[in-house]
């Protein structure tokens, strides 16, 4: 039994909420936020993937954020710790973006993404001993993020 109730039409239409929010607000904040001339004049590191990369991972990324979002809700409910840590992670995520491409600013944006990376270990820690999957989930997400940091900091630093 879980925390949120054993049926599962409603574990399901739990999910699909967790889906549509995390895409939703993605997409949203995606489209409004795009790279535009002042990013496209940037100095940009030697590693820097081209423009269309971002979309398809961060699509796939959202959707691994979600489907562990809606696991540890299932498995440890919404007041959990571990719920706490994702929600911040999420809203850290979330705000990137528009520090980035909005203010055009590097070095606030490389900020918030430090802070991010820090919550998503956190997550991962703090879910590993009771909703594994969610753990493994973020695995990737780490790994983009880290990435991301870095390309960042590059950028940051280069120009």
């Amino acid at each position: 039994m879980t925390k949120t109730g054993s049926g599962t039409s409603r574990s399901l239409a739990v999910l699909a909420v967790f889906l549509v929010v995390v895409l939703g607000v993605g997409f949203l904040i995606g489209t409004s936020f795009r790279p535009g001339e002042w990013y496209a004049t940037l100095e940009k590191p030697p590693f820097n993937p081209p423009n269309w990369v971002f979309g398809p991972v961060w699509s796939v990324i959202y959707v691994f954020i979600a489907i562990a979002g809606w696991r540890v809700y299932k498995v440890l409910g919404s007041k959990s710790p571990q719920m706490r840590v994702w929600c911040v992670q999420m809203v850290l995520n979330w705000l990137w973006t528009p520090i980035w491409f909005g203010l055009n600013a590097p070095w606030p944006a490389f900020v918030v993404i430090a802070f991010l990376w820090f919550s998503i270990v956190v997550f991962i820690r703090q879910t590993w001993p009771y909703a594994r999957i969610a753990s493994v989930l973020f695995i990737p997400y780490l790994a983009w993020v880290s990435f991301a940091a870095v390309l960042n900091f590059s950028i940051a630093v280069l120009n």
